[in-house]
């Protein structure tokens, strides 16, 4: 390749280096004009009551947060805004992953919208990574109608290792989301299978989306998630699936003979629906709202949050429990010398426990 600036005719001039590279950050910039606002209890208070979204997600972050300076704070918010919450309906919705939950609940979320008004919160759980401890989040990409709507407030949350497909702290956003006005609660598992005890005890109606083809009436009957279903759809009913849904539907309808009849007095119905062509959405969401009708006459939904406030309380006294045992100093210094002796033979698993709980307790005494 020739360069012509080293030609005889050119030898007087002179050829500079360059440019030098560019820092990619501006010197100039003032980096505490973008730090966030760091508010109050008082301030995140008012903020959630007049329903500020900013606030109420900043709030959501702080009772979510596993540092510990950050707990004290968090309480208080959560008790100065528990007055101000109970005024909604929750309801938990669960399935196998790929039934459409989510495409569900953006189909589901504009038709409550459009029929009852008010406001609607969606609490999206994502399944957090046993080797990276990351999750993806992305649940709110499929809710692309109802995330336009200001009416609506979509958080999606880790579980962060907590099991019953909710997230550790998901029933503390009900409260915040509650006193922040939205009258309607929907909180979407994981869809884990049999574990969704925790958000059937959070929720005042538990709907499991299921599909077709996962089984007959014998797999329907060993779910123990069928037991504590409110109401059963199955999804995707539209096209050639349509007659494999309604055989579903009716595998489904015998297997709930079997089961005994709920506390509540309600037998669950099973329904079928398209959350894709959103067909068949009223019928499912007129059963919702005549089991509010039902339950209220008949005094189980007060009943049955009542049950729930004393089941909370038990879960936060394990938790602290737990706590407390594991970020114990003394502990923390005699547990991995337990780890090894288990793993070397020279102790069971179970008396190598009995020993840290005896540590554990001596500490205790002498405090």
């Amino acid at each position: 390749m020739e360069h012509p600036e080293n030609s005889e005719e050119y030898k007087g001039l002179q050829v500079n280096a360059g440019v030098s590279s560019q820092a990619i950050i501006n010197p100039y910039l003032k980096r505490g004009h973008f730090r966030r606002h760091e508010y109050t209890t008082g301030e995140m208070v008012e903020g959630i009551l007049k329903g500020d979204i900013t606030v109420l997600s900043q709030a959501v972050t702080l009772v979510e947060s596993i540092n510990p300076d950050h707990y004290s704070k968090a309480q208080e918010v959560i008790d100065k805004c528990l007055p101000y919450s109970g005024n909604s309906v929750r309801i938990g919705i669960s399935g196998v992953p790929g039934a459409g939950k989510s495409t569900s609940i953006d189909e589901f979320g504009i038709h409550v919208l459009d029929r009852f008004g008010g406001k609607l919160a969606v609490l999206a759980i994502d399944p957090s990574s046993e080797r990276s401890k990351g999750s993806i989040l992305g649940d709110k990409t499929r809710m692309e109608r109802l995330s336009q709507r200001r009416e609506a407030f979509i958080r999606p949350s880790p579980t962060a290792g907590s099991l019953g497909g909710v997230a550790r702290k998901t029933r503390e956003c009900i409260i915040l989301c509650e006193a922040a006005g939205f009258d309607k609660i929907f909180v979407e598992t994981v869809g884990v299978g049999q574990s969704e005890t925790a958000c059937h005890s959070m929720v005042d109606f538990f709907l499991l989306i299921q599909l077709a083809g996962t089984g007959d009436e014998l797999q329907g009957i060993k779910r123990g998630i069928m037991e504590i279903s409110d109401g059963i759809i199955i999804n995707k009913c539209d096209g050639s699936n349509v007659e494999k849904c309604q055989m579903a539907a009716t595998n489904f309808r015998n297997a709930l003979h079997f089961f005994p009849m709920p506390e509540s007095g309600w037998t669950p119905k099973v329904l079928c629906y398209s959350g894709f062509y959103g067909t068949g959405i009223k019928e499912v969401w007129d059963m919702v709202y005549q089991y509010f009708d039902f339950v209220k006459q008949n005094g189980y939904f007060d009943y049955r949050r009542n049950e729930q406030s004393k089941y909370w309380m038990y879960e936060s006294i394990n938790e602290n429990l737990r706590n407390s045992f594991y970020h114990n100093p003394l502990i923390e210094q005699c547990i991995k010398a337990a780890e090894q002796s288990v793993l070397r033979g020279e102790k069971t698993s179970f008396k190598a426990a009995a020993d840290l709980l005896s540590i554990y307790y001596n500490e205790l005494k002498k405090k």
